[in-house]
């Protein structure tokens, strides 16, 4: 810390007003936040290994060179092993989603769009970022190689496979990590490859701009395993919906830098190297958790292994190392790694999520504006039926009233003799009306617009609906509408529905089947 602080005298001309020790830091490296006099900050570093130093301040030096977002370094120390860099503030993309991360992977609409912003943003590291970069600096090796990836997939052998009991042929399974090695690295890709790509270590400005730190251990190689490392990070539990979602944003920013592969062939590149971070990480939580007994690793196991479970399905088309698939299908099956169900988790924070922003503008636009009904939820849906002898049913919600159906236009079953004391929800009168069919036509439309608008105010948490079906004596085929549509938008959206034919004295309640 002396010497540390002997280096920011020399650089700033004066001593700092206070040094504070920050917490976090991923390796052996000491972390501190100077402050200057005016208030201005920058943090120190102190490393334990000059090589990996000196491929920080080289990386950073180039990448700040190529105009990428990184911190900059200011002084580093003649024995390098301190140096100071610009302070990027406290805020961490780990924390800016902490709500959506803590709630099993219930994201918000904030949270999914700074990921999708940090995601953007990789190709510009990987691909302008490698221009011009001499791999000779980088730390601790300056390629991904075979060598590399037998070093971790050995790592999860005897790290992860063995302590957990399952009977296997070591020479087989050998076997197919060669294969497997030589698959991952057969691509030769101009790229930086992070290696540690991860959302403590992107940073985010007060826009929620992302700036990148903690890239010493990069290394030239493919830019897939980046993807991987930040998609399946098992305790993130992303949806598999926002995860493709992620994917899709990444790969039209890469067809900004480079010439990019189909999407066949990108899709099932990415899913080798997913697995071969599945079992990386399993290694290291199996060291971590097993062997170091540290609690947060242990807790770790369980969502990678349901991560497994859903790249096993995929087959060997696309994972064609048979022994290795086989022996990973039993590994899951053991009654440690069982899979436990849990309830989805409400947000600590209140915020509402939504799989997808209900108003998409025009960049020119701006963002849109809510509703104050926004994020009220759960939809409840009312449907009459009425006659429009005695006129529409009031809306007693203050909403204004929602839909009117007139089916005057549909063959009157009130016209006949035998139906004349029956209702739309007797057999003979629903007989009669579907053999004629226009019923069936009308309602086809109805249903469309019906759905579309529930749909809608479930995305924007609105509390409720309402439809009315009139005809001449509220009796048959309002009646039979009205059933109809309560009983669809209930079997299609699990939502309550409440159902009052007006004239006939009848009402109905269908409950929610959600378990939100």
């Amino acid at each position: 810390m002396e010497k540390l602080t002997e280096l920011y005298n020399k650089w700033h001309g004066s001593m700092p007003e206070s040094a504070v020790r920050l917490a976090g830091a991923g390796s052996n490296r000491q972390y501190y936040r100077f402050t200057a006099e005016d208030g201005s900050t920058v943090i120190g570093v102190v490393g334990t290994s000059r090589d990996e130093n000196h491929a920080f301040v080289y990386l950073a030096q180039h990448f700040e060179q190529r105009q990428l977002p990184v911190p900059q370094v200011l002084a580093v120390s003649d024995d390098g092993l301190r140096y100071l860099q610009t302070d990027l503030g406290s805020v961490s993309l780990f924390d800016a989603v902490r709500g959506g991360r803590e709630a099993g992977g219930r994201y918000n609409l904030e949270e999914q769009e700074l990921l999708k912003r940090t995601i953007r943003q990789l190709p510009n590291i990987q691909i302008r970022g490698a221009r011009g970069l001499d791999w000779q600096n980088c730390y601790p090796q300056p390629e991904f190689d075979e060598d590399s990836v037998l070093f971790d997939l050995n790592y999860f052998k005897y790290c992860f496979l063995k302590p957990s009991g399952l009977d296997f042929h070591e020479l087989k399974l050998e076997a197919n990590f060669r294969l497997m090695a030589k698959d991952l690295t057969s691509e030769q890709v101009d790229s930086f490859l992070y290696r540690d790509f991860q959302a403590r270590n992107v940073m985010l400005d007060a826009e929620g701009n992302p700036y990148f730190i903690d890239f010493q251990g990069g290394r030239k190689g493919p830019y897939y395993y980046d993807l991987a490392s930040f998609l399946w990070q098992a305790s993130a539990r992303y949806s598999n919906k926002l995860r493709r979602e992620l994917v899709s944003e990444y790969y039209e920013a890469l067809k900004q830098y480079t010439e990019v592969p189909s999407v066949r062939h990108f899709v099932t590149r990415l899913s080798l190297f997913v697995l071969f971070r599945t079992l990386q990480v399993l290694g290291t939580y199996g060291f971590r958790g097993y062997f170091e007994r540290k609690k947060h690793f242990i807790e770790s196991i369980p969502p990678a292994m349901d991560n497994l479970r859903e790249l096993l399905k995929m087959g060997e088309d696309v994972f064609p190392y048979p022994y290795m698939m086989d022996m990973l299908r039993r590994l899951t099956e053991l009654p440690q790694y069982a899979h436990i169900e849990q309830p989805a988790a409400s947000r600590a924070d209140g915020y509402k999520t939504a799989d997808s922003n209900v108003y998409v503008a025009h960049p020119q636009d701006g963002p849109a504006t809510f509703s104050k009904y926004d994020g009220k939820g759960p939809l409840r849906v009312r449907v009459f039926s009425f006659s429009y002898r005695k006129g529409i049913p009031e809306d007693t919600s203050g909403n204004g009233g929602g839909y009117v159906f007139d089916c005057r236009s549909t063959h009157n079953p009130g016209r006949y003799e035998p139906y004349k004391k029956l209702t739309g929800l007797d057999e003979p009168v629903i007989r009669f009306l579907e053999d004629d069919g226009e019923i069936l036509t009308f309602l086809e439309s109805v249903y469309k617009l019906a759905d579309a608008h529930v749909q809608r105010y479930i995305d924007r948490g609105f509390t409720d609906l309402m439809f009315s079906f009139g005809c001449t004596g509220g009796q048959h085929r309002s009646v039979y509408s009205a059933q109809h549509l309560a009983e669809h938008i209930h079997s299609k959206f699990g939502i309550e529905v409440h159902v009052c034919h007006r004239e006939q004295g009848i009402e109905q309640t269908l409950p929610s089947t959600s378990k939100d």
